[in-house]
This record gives structure tokens, C-alpha cells and sequence, in this order.
């Protein structure tokens, strides 16, 4: 199932796919379409989930090494999507169905609220492991919405956080059993799908105003 937008009880739920959810140009031009569909439709409130065994597995590598897009290119639209979600105008809650690894990860992080499956799945950041040091915009981002001491463990170790284990280091707010993770983070989003849409965003610059910064440059 491709990347697409459903409305439920005032609810925007994108759903990224189901497959691995990797970041390639045409899904991130779809997610990015979604996203602007939504922000142009505030107020409201957003949840993103995937339909498969993958939240996200982050970046496509592929894409990455290619010469003709450009590394250093390809990640910056990257992390705008990051800066993109962090900044949204209307609330957002990432349901982490299952694995959500390195920019999938990110990707999770940057809502504002974080539910995952109790059951199945691995909330991590890989970088140490895969030899990718995590970008200035990247690691600001992970230390904005973490303690210091999980982002110290999360981003040099690169464990893999099962759903107790990431609420436990305060990676997710709460981990509910699969099969209800859409109505959970429903439950969460559907209250706060009316605040002003200008103060949220306003609000939420300030907040993360660093890495905000960091990210966009």
C-alpha cells in the first residue's frame, strides 16, 4: 500500500507505506504533499503510522550514493522533512507500529507525541554500527526531545529499544498493544486537533528554536 492520507474523527493519519518506508525521492515527495495537505487544512492534528512490519528504515542508501543527486543534498531535503514535522502547525503523534530505525527514527522523534507497539519492533538510531556520524541538524534534533543520558546511550551505543524499553528511556510516551495503536494515538490527537494553529507554530519555534536552526541550514 502506497503512502496515503486518511481523515478519521478530525484526524489526519498518514500512513507511510508497508513496506521498509525508506526515505526515496518519491516517498519523501509524497509524505512532504501529505504533509502540506495538512498544514494547509489547520487547524487539525496529524498521525503518522505504517501498514507493515516498518515504521520507517530511514534513509534510502541508494539514493545517498548517488552522484547525480548529490549526498549533501539529498540529506538537507531530509532533514527539512525532520524540521517540516517538528515545526507543523497542528499537533502530531507518531504511532511507531514496528521497527523505526535510524532516519525513521528521526522521523518519529520529531512529533510531538510518540506511542509504539508493545508487541513487535525496534525504536534505534544505528549510526555508530553503520559508520554514519549523525549531522549537526540530526543530533540536535534526538537532544531537543530526549534526556541527555538517553541521547548519550541511544546515539553512541545504537541499542534497539523494544516498546517497554523506549518508554522506559522516554524515547516514546507509551507503548499500547498493536491493535490498538491507531485508536491510542487517536485518543491523543482528536483533543488537541483545535489549538490555533499560528500560536502552536509559534510556540513550537520558539521551543526548538536550535534545532530548528540547525536542521534548516
Amino acid at each position: 500500500m502506497p503512502v496515503h492520507l486518511d481523515q478519521i474523527d478530525g484526524v489526519s493519519i498518514l500512513h507511510l507505506g508497508d513496506d521498509e518506508n525508506r526515505f526515496t525521492l518519491e516517498w519523501l515527495d509524497q509524505v512532504e504533499a501529505a504533509i502540506a495537505q495538512v498544514a494547509d487544512a489547520a487547524p487539525g492534528a496529524l498521525v503518522t503510522v505504517g501498514d507493515g512490519r516498518f515504521y520507517s528504515n530511514g534513509l534510502h542508501l541508494e539514493t545517498l550514493l548517488d552522484p547525480e543527486i548529490g549526498g549533501t543534498t539529498y540529506a538537507n531535503r531530509v532533514e527539512k522533512l525532520f524540521a517540516t514535522v517538528m515545526a507543523l502547525p497542528v499537533p502530531t503523534v507518531a504511532a511507531v507500529n514496528g521497527h523505526a530505525f535510524g532516519a525513521g527514527a528521526m522521523l518519529a522523534i520529531a512529533h510531538d507525541f510518540r506511542l509504539m507497539n508493545t508487541e513487535k519492533g525496534f525504536f534505534c538510531f544505528p549510526e555508530i554500527d553503520i559508520k554514519i556520524p549523525f549531522s549537526t541538524g540530526m543530533a540536535a534534533l534526538i537532544q531537543a526531545k530526549t534526556t541527555p543520558a538517553t541521547a548519550n546511550e541511544a546515539m553512541t551505543t545504537g541499542r534497539r529499544y523494544n516498546g517497554p524499553d523506549a518508554v522506559d528511556r522516554g524515547l516514546v510516551d507509551t507503548a499500547v498493544a498493536p491493535n490498538d495503536l491507531i485508536d491510542a494515538a487517536k485518543a491523543i490527537a482528536a483533543p488537541l486537533a483545535d489549538k490555533d494553529p499560528a500560536t502552536l507554530a509559534a510556540i513550537k519555534e520558539t521551543m526548538y528554536a536550535t534545532p530548528l536552526t540547525a536542521l534548516r541550514e
